[in-house]
């Protein structure tokens, strides 16, 4: 009698690559060891460790990191989605940060990513009508990261957020697909009332730290918003604005803003 096959194991190569990095600086600082195992060498796929990051970042006394992570991993099984972005993410940081030279760092120390993933789960609840939970985990991201994003927020993948301090996004924000952003960015409003009144946030857009986009306003596809800036006006796609208020300045200067990551006004051709 013919035995049956056994289930082909996927390769993930991403996986794999992550995992020998884990190895590698558990042999370059043992005293990693636990934090690396922990994170990464313990699981057998993405999957498992982002769900152990997300749950050992923000439990406390008043949520259980083992609910947390069963949280994560229903998230997961419900919406394989969620982990695509994750690794869009992930790629996007490795591709425009100069400072990450392994896919490691992003799931274990870099908190821009951490709380991109956190953010994820968050708007799946808020899909599935847990708003109170959805509600904590924004409470959570807060504390922990210093992050606000209201988990109503529609956020699209390849999102990069550097330094990712102060970083504040509003409930009716919606932002593209491979948009990078800096420190001290804001997304908000300009009044108290309910309907559409955040930002909506093109593909391939980059915006400089400490710049405010307010009101529901149209920035277009890979465009450029200079740091500081007080975006108060809709923003014609391929574009530059600077100051306060912020105005056109020039081009955008190249076709993806958001991966060349170059910020100086000047190098855009006049």
């Amino acid at each position: 009698m013919a035995q049956a096959r056994q289930p082909l194991h996927r390769i993930d190569p991403v996986w794999e690559r992550i995992s020998h990095e884990a190895q590698e600086a558990v042999r370059a600082e043992p005293l990693m060891g636990g934090l690396l195992h922990a994170c990464i060498l313990h699981h057998d796929n993405l999957e498992k460790a982002l769900s152990y990051r997300f749950s050992a970042k923000l439990h406390s006394n008043e949520m259980s990191q083992l609910i947390l992570r069963d949280i994560a991993d229903e998230a997961f099984a419900d919406n394989p989605g969620i982990v695509e972005a994750a690794r869009a993410d992930l790629m996007a940081i490795y591709d425009r940060d100069p400072a990450c030279h392994r896919l490691l760092q992003p799931i274990v120390f870099f908190k821009g990513f951490q709380a991109m993933q956190a953010y994820r789960i968050a708007h799946w609840l808020w899909g599935q009508g847990r708003e109170d939970l959805s509600y904590f985990v924004q409470m959570r991201v807060s504390e922990i990261f210093g992050v606000d994003i209201h988990p109503a927020a529609r956020i699209g993948k390849g999102i990069m957020i550097d330094h990712a301090h102060s970083i504040v996004i509003g409930e009716t924000a919606v932002v593209g697909d491979n948009v990078s952003m800096l420190h001290s960015v804001t997304l908000g409003g300009t009044g108290k009332q309910e309907e559409e009144r955040h930002p909506k946030i093109g593909d391939g857009v980059m915006i400089g730290a400490g710049a405010k986009v307010l009101g529901n306003i149209k920035i277009g596809a890979c465009s450029r918003i200079a740091a500081g800036s007080v975006v108060l006006a809709e923003v014609p796609p391929c574009k530059t604005v600077a100051g306060v208020p912020a105005k056109i300045v020039g081009e955008a200067g190249c076709d993806q803003p958001s991966v060349s990551m170059d910020q100086l006004i000047n190098s855009a051709p006049k």
